[in-house]
Parts: structure tokens; C-alpha cells; sequence
């Protein structure tokens, strides 16, 4: 996962402005860590914030991993819970297509791709087949059968043209 760096300055005077660009701010990305510190200059007081965010390249966050449940057998992860709702919108639609095309093919869906390599597509929103083979246990064989309909589909999840 990579991160990147925001930095802010609110006010201790008059900060309602600076305090609706944060929180505008803060809206729109995943937080993975604030730094503040108050800076006392008499009427130029003001918070000084670092905020650092998620910029959705790198590998999967352990929150998105699958963890371990009873016995040393893979915990189950509610991607509803882990995923921002746009990414897990692409999710169910990545999962949805998977499930259609191992009926096709007549194997079990993880074979085609597992739910957490499903969720780092949703994530990451690969644009092409080696971008996807980028993916954890994403290989060359399954990229070459499997990229043309699952680049599609984040296309399409994501508004842009259907290949």
C-alpha cells in the first residue's frame, strides 16, 4: 500500500473555512494516518496536521486479507466492511462474473480467481493484463484466459467503455 501526504493548518481564530476543507478533504479519501501538533504564535496559533492516505497502489492491506478462524482455517472477511462502497460496487460485480464463468467452465469460482484477488482488482482497478498478474497469485495462465472479461468488467464498474 502506498501512501501519500496532506498537509493542513487550522486556525485556532476563525477556523470554520479551514475546518470544512479538512473535513471535505477527509471525506473523499481512506485515512491510514493523522500526525498534529499545536503551534502556539499568540493569534497565528493553529493546529498543524499531517494526514496521510491511501493512494490505492501497493499490496492489499491486512484488513483485507483473510485472516485465520477456528482450528488454523481461513477467517471469513465481509469485503462490505473493509471495502469503500464504490470499490466493493466493482467487488460484487467482479464476483458476479466470476461465479457465471466457472459455471461455464465448470469449476469451482475460487479457481478463477479467490475473493481477496477479487478485492485488490476492486481496489487497484488494473487497466491490463500485466497490471493484473501484479496482483498476489495472479499468474500468466490465468491473466491470459481471465483478463479480457475481468478488465471489462472494472471498465465498465468504473464508467468507462466495456472492452
Amino acid at each position: 500500500m502506498s501512501c501519500e501526504l496532506h498537509f493542513f493548518a487550522i486556525p485556532a481564530l476563525d477556523s470554520r473555512a479551514a475546518q470544512d476543507a479538512l473535513n471535505g478533504f477527509l471525506a473523499q479519501h481512506r485515512v491510514l494516518s493523522v500526525e498534529k501538533q499545536w503551534l502556539e504564535a499568540g493569534v497565528n496559533s493553529h493546529w498543524a496536521l499531517c494526514i496521510g492516505v491511501d493512494t490505492g497502489v501497493g499490496p492489499l492491506p491486512d484488513a483485507l486479507k483473510v485472516g485465520q478462524g477456528k482450528a488454523g482455517r481461513p477467517g471469513r472477511v465481509d469485503y462490505r466492511e473493509v471495502l469503500s462502497p464504490e470499490d466493493f460496487a466493482v467487488f460484487a460485480a467482479l464476483r458476479s462474473l466470476r461465479k457465471e464463468l466457472s459455471e461455464r467452465d465448470g469449476v469451482p469460482p475460487y479457481t478463477l480467481f479467490t475473493n481477496e484477488q477479487l478485492a485488490s482488482m476492486a481496489r487497484d482497478r488494473p487497466a491490463s493484463e500485466q497490471a493484473l498478474r501484479a496482483i498476489d497469485g495472479v499468474g500468466e495462465a490465468r491473466s491470459r484466459r481471465y483478463a479480457p472479461p475481468f478488465l471489462a468488467a472494472i471498465a465498465a464498474a468504473c464508467g468507462g467503455p466495456a472492452a
